[in-house]
């Protein structure tokens, strides 16, 4: 994969016996220096990027809006790179840190004021709002800045930053891919051993593996413990987590509700059947009381406390924060907490894992455009970026297959980052259906999946009604956006 394939073939074509009589200890050390060497080749590749703008007086710098880290060393490490990047651009720089609650909002009332960061990162823009501020024109073209990157990228980070202006009437790449993320699933080993079971003993077909948990609960209530088998958040209010779950089982399920040209699917029967289903399958935990009665009321961290608490044996979360949280306390993080794969799909394939890639955005009406540019130029070079991924602990995943080398990433003592690292390069991967039309982010925006549940075990009203009360949120979102021409690749996606 990447520049490990390549480096492979290469040392395999120029000293095939030798490698082959080296010791396993060797090997270690091979895999190592052959990602120092990948790195000492796109670092040949890719030059110093260049400074082309300046930037005149302290009154009025290159103004930076960052999200919060989770971790105080994340915050620490963007200074450091702002910090390094200022003293050698001589361009002075200001950087806002602002929370994950606040970030959108705050930017939100400045491009109404006219006066929006030169450069936005937040961790929930890329789920709705770059969509909405490329087809209003919001956001600026960085094309120039990406295609002589272009070969550091992963084609599927390409693909999630190439993006419709309506006002234009074309594609183009409109934000710099950043960091990527998937849905992953955590338990508890020591609740499962006091449930009478092992590592082993988790199925890896479909539906027994969902049954083991319930079995686990089952028998952890017989011991008088009030604990629940999952911590699936079906909540209107925890958008992320519960729309993307519920997207995951849906492509666990082969249910696609787009074509590949964006085209909603829903009047084929057998897709509306499938929604149904998946709908009845995913709300059935929750009415056999395998899912805490408060899951319908959940926020974003809600399922991450319900777990941590031990309330849940297992929870799914769309980042790694959860395992993250723990590595100070060792004995948790190595032992008592475990990251696992998810299970074969129902037709007994591997599953396709659906991820979310963040974005770095400038924006049109940017005092310092190129300023803007040339600091992310500066920032997204694999040497740049590795200590601020290690400063994360494994929060997020790189989107440059040559940072996947570092062995950071592969280290089988880790029970949750090499696990994470083999869903995104072993699994076959694919976006989220908004880079297939711009209209499904107001899907993910409204959380439809989370209103359609709760309709179903709140309110009591029956899959089927619940499935066609979504189609036609659905359509009715896609009308109010209209129309757009089909989208041309120039990346491979699947």
């Amino acid at each position: 994969m990447g520049g490990w394939d390549f480096l492979e073939t290469q040392t395999s074509t120029v000293a095939t016996e030798e490698i082959f009589t080296k010791t396993i200890m060797l090997r270690k050390y091979l895999f190592a220096l052959l990602f120092l060497l990948s790195l000492v080749l796109v670092t040949c590749t890719i030059q110093t990027p260049e400074i082309k703008s300046k930037v005149p007086t302290n009154e009025h710098p290159l103004t930076i809006w960052w999200n919060q880290g989770y971790f105080a060393g994340e915050n620490q490490s963007i200074k450091k790179i702002v910090s390094d990047w200022q003293q050698k651009s001589g361009i002075p720089v200001k950087i806002e840190i602002i929370s994950e609650d606040d970030i959108d909002k705050q930017t939100i009332a400045a491009l109404k004021e006219g006066k929006p960061p030169d450069i936005l990162f937040s961790m929930r823009t890329d789920s709705a709002l770059s969509s909405r501020w490329t087809w209003e024109g919001k956001l600026a073209d960085v094309s120039d800045l990406l295609l002589p990157l272009k070969d550091l990228y992963s084609p599927i980070a390409l693909e999630s930053v190439y993006m419709y202006n309506k006002k234009t009437k074309k594609f183009g790449y409109y934000a710099v891919p950043f960091q990527q993320n998937s849905v992953h699933l955590h338990y508890w080993r020591n609740l499962i051993d006091d449930a009478g079971f092992v590592d082993s003993d988790i199925p890896q077909e479909w539906d027994a593996f969902w049954d083991f948990w319930k079995q686990a609960q089952d028998a952890l209530r017989a011991k008088g413990q009030n604990i629940y088998g999952l911590a699936i958040s079906l909540s209107p209010e925890a958008t992320n987590d519960t729309f993307y779950a519920f997207e995951q089982f849906l492509e666990a399920y082969d249910i696609r509700l787009l074509d590949r040209k964006g085209k909603l699917q829903l009047d084929d029967p057998e897709v509306r059947q499938g929604l149904i289903s998946t709908l009845e399958w995913v709300t059935s935990f929750y009415k056999d009381g395998y899912i805490a009665p408060e899951a319908v009321k959940w926020r974003g961290s809600d399922n991450n406390i319900e777990f941590l608490n031990r309330n849940a044996i297992m929870v799914d979360n769309t980042t790694m924060s959860i395992p993250a949280s723990q590595r100070k306390d060792e004995e948790t993080y190595l032992d008592r907490m475990v990251t696992v794969e998810f299970p074969k799909e129902p037709d007994g394939e591997k599953i396709t894992s659906l991820v979310a890639v963040k974005q770095l955005l400038v924006f049109a009406e940017s005092e310092h455009q190129q300023a803007a540019k040339d600091f992310l130029s500066y920032l997204v070079q694999p040497e740049t970026l590795k200590p601020y991924f290690k400063s994360a602990a494994g929060r997020w995943y790189p989107v440059m297959p040559v940072l996947w080398e570092d062995p950071f990433w592969n280290d089988p003592a880790d029970p949750h980052v090499f696990v994470a690292a083999k869903q995104f390069r072993n699994n076959s991967t694919r976006l989220l259906d908004r880079v297939l039309n711009p209209a499904y982010s107001e899907v993910h925006a409204e959380n439809v999946w989370g209103q359609t549940m709760k309709r179903i075990v709140v309110d009591g009203i029956s899959p089927e009604a619940a499935a066609d009360e979504a189609i036609e949120k659905i359509k009715d979102i896609f009308a109010r956006w209209g129309a757009i021409a089909p989208k041309k690749r120039s990346q491979s996606y699947n």
